[in-house]
């Protein structure tokens, strides 16, 4: 036997015996290459409260001074810088320590019998006060718009890395067979992160998410071309599944399944995606309500209705992005608008969660990627009303209601100014552990080996925050 020839035939056996290895590890787990689904429904380490999330981004970083933390005292400091030993240590992005301090007009108020006090700006997110968990001591290790919102989807600053809604479905899987497992809505300016918001990093690609269009075919390309019939396109699927499924064969990479689950699933989305978009059977309060067919809440309240419909039908994480409200400059403007179109549908989809008995098993996150100075930034000074607030990441508020969460309470507290923290501090790790727990994980067993690491969606720390939690 030639050298060749040898190599040839310990090659073959070789791949042999790896491909009934695998073949035996599949069956084992119910799967076989013809039909396994990377997307298919599984159980997590426990059984959890929430079944799915809809995660509400607020890009650019809300101003939690003006709605959620108010702070009376900056009344004394108003137009006059802080004394050098307060702010000597402060990460800023744009201005100088030495920026003079800006207190909010906002008036604030207790609602609902828990009493939680919220700004004028968001009365009907106020009104849902006793559903909400507010938490107003979080805090990020970055503070430009990036890095920050690479750390709160991925537990990262690095580019690369899987983003929690991608953990969400490669450890549940999916109960919508029509639909993405992870959904993408957008609305606004678009973010900074863009698609690192919503990538698998080095999970198989099956668990990133899909990007859907509040306006026209929710998916791009869902219409066949002229000429196609549905049935020529699904002979040519099944050829296309047919020469995967014996690369799979040959290769064993799963990769090659995450292909032809998104292959097919992108043909029944086909189907799917417009009854989805589809609101004629939806009651005309129930549009009122979330303000679809007016101005300026149309476009927000139609993405909160789609993502009250895709809960309803089985996706597992809907990820609502608006951007922006990074309010460098005319805050009392810019965020009168931004609240104006999104407090309505925000109270809404909340409302409506609850109604229809699913906000129980659907935990809503609302909140940026870090919070906004107690200083002013000034940069046009001829701009009327020009005052903005620069970033701030040791000290924020966010948001949690249902799936878990226990509504009608504030968690953590700052310091008189909000410039730290001075009670019960949750870190973007401690938020991201307290998700995962509410979706049925220990967020440190939940792992993927890549590159000879165990990573988690939590990186290297993270706790479960208790008070959060039913």
């Amino acid at each position: 036997m030639n050298p060749n020839s040898r190599r040839k035939f310990f090659r073959d056996i070789a791949g042999g015996l790896g491909n009934i290895a695998l073949a035996d590890m599949l069956a084992a787990g119910g799967l076989t290459a013809a039909n396994s689904n990377p997307l298919a429904a599984k159980q997590g380490h426990f059984k959890g409260k929430a079944k799915s999330v809809i995660f509400m981004f607020m890009e650019g970083g809300p101003s939690q001074a003006d709605l959620f933390d108010p702070k009376p005292g900056l009344q004394k400091w108003h137009g006059k810088p802080l004394p050098e030993s307060m702010t000597k240590q402060m990460q800023l992005a744009f201005i100088k320590p030495t920026a003079a301090v800006l207190a909010s007009p906002r008036v604030f108020k207790p609602y609902g019998k828990c009493g939680t006090q919220f700004s004028d700006y968001i009365p009907y997110t106020a009104a849902q006060a006793d559903d909400i968990c507010l938490v107003r001591s979080m805090f990020t290790d970055a503070f430009n718009h990036h890095p920050g919102q690479l750390e709160l989807f991925t537990g990262s600053t690095q580019i690369g890395r899987p983003t929690m809604g991608a953990w969400s479905v490669y450890g549940l899987g999916s109960e919508s067979q029509n639909l993405p497992g992870f959904a993408v809505l957008a609305s606004g300016a678009g973010t900074s992160g863009g698609a690192s918001n919503w990538g698998s990093g080095f999970l198989p690609s099956s668990y990133q998410g899909t990007l859907l269009r509040s306006k026209g075919d929710p998916i791009l390309y869902l219409s066949n071309p002229d000429g196609v019939s549905r049935d020529s396109q699904r002979a040519g699927l099944d050829a296309m599944k047919d020469l995967n499924e014996e690369h799979f064969k040959e290769t064993g990479d799963e990769e090659i399944n995450a292909r032809i689950a998104n292959y097919e699933l992108a043909y029944r989305m086909q189907m799917a995606a417009p009854e989805l978009a589809d609101f004629s059977k939806e009651s005309k309060e129930t549009l009122e309500m979330y303000g679809i067919g007016k101005e300026p809440t149309n476009q927000f309240g139609t993405n909160c209705l789609l993502a009250r419909r895709m809960v309803e039908r089985g996706v597992r994480f809907v990820l609502m992005m608006h951007a922006s409200w990074d309010d460098h400059t005319q805050l009392n403007k810019k965020l009168k608008k931004n609240c104006d179109l999104s407090d309505q549908p925000t109270a809404a989809l909340l409302k409506d969660l609850k109604q229809r008995g699913l906000l129980d098993s659907t935990l809503v996150v609302w909140g940026g990627e870090f919070g906004r100075t107690p200083m002013a930034e000034i940069r046009n000074i001829k701009e009327e009303d020009n005052a903005g607030r620069d970033h701030h990441p040791l000290a924020y508020s966010m948001w949690l209601a249902g799936g878990g969460i226990k509504g009608g309470q504030v968690v953590g507290a700052t310091d008189d100014l909000g410039f730290n923290i001075t009670e019960d501090k949750v870190h973007v790790h401690d938020l991201q552990a307290t998700m995962m727990h509410c979706l049925g994980f220990d967020h440190l067993k939940f792992t993927y080996r890549f590159m000879g690491r165990d990573y988690r969606l939590t990186d290297l720390a993270g706790n479960v925050v208790k008070k959060m939690l039913v």
